[in-house]
C-alpha cells in the first residue's frame, strides 16, 4: 500500500511503500516518551521505497538490546517520521501518525505489552466531545 506522509508544518513529505498487514503498536517506555503518547504505531517500509521531499535530521538512539537506531524527524518542527538502522539503513519503520492514510491502517500486533498504561483498555468509556471542548473537563 503507497503511503503518503508528512511533518506537521510541512517542510517534509514523502511517499512509501507498506505492508497494511504489518502494522506494529508499541508499548515500549522509549516510544512512549518519544511520542508524547501512550504508545506508537508504525509499519515497515524498504528503505528503497521511501521517497523523500525536504531535509530530515536524525537522532541515534541505543536500545536495551545494544542495538543502535536512527529516529529520523523534521528539523523545523520535530515530528518523527521514520526510525531505522543507524548504519546501511534497509527498512524504515514510518511512524503512522504523520501519514494521511492512518484511519485505515489498525493495528494487527502489539509489542512491549508489558509496559502498556494500565488504563488503556478504559478509553471506552471516557466521555469524548468531537472536537476542542470549550470549557474544562469536568471534576470527578
Amino acid at each position: 500500500m503507497l503511503v503518503h506522509g508528512a511533518c506537521h508544518c510541512g517542510a517534509v513529505r514523502f511517499t512509501a511503500e507498506i505492508d497494511p498487514q504489518r502494522v506494529i503498536a508499541c508499548h515500549c517506555t522509549d516510544c512512549q516518551v518519544m511520542s508524547g503518547a501512550p504508545y506508537r504505531v508504525s509499519s515497515p517500509a524498504a528503505m528503497d521505497s521511501v521517497k523523500l521531499e525536504g531535509l530530515t535530521k536524525s537522532h541515534l538512539k541505543t536500545a536495551d538490546s545494544g542495538n543502535r537506531r536512527a529516529m529520523v524527524f523534521c528539523p523545523e518542527c520535530g515530528t518523527h517520521l521514520w526510525a531505522t538502522q543507524a548504519e546501511n539503513p534497509t527498512l524504515a519503520m514510518i511512524r503512522l501518525g504523520c501519514v494521511q492514510e492512518r484511519a485505515a491502517l489498525p493495528p494487527t500486533l502489539q509489542i512491549w505489552t508489558h509496559s502498556a498504561l494500565p488504563w488503556l483498555g478504559t478509553m471506552a468509556s471516557v466521555p469524548g466531545v468531537p472536537g476542542q471542548p470549550t470549557a474544562p473537563p469536568p471534576a470527578r
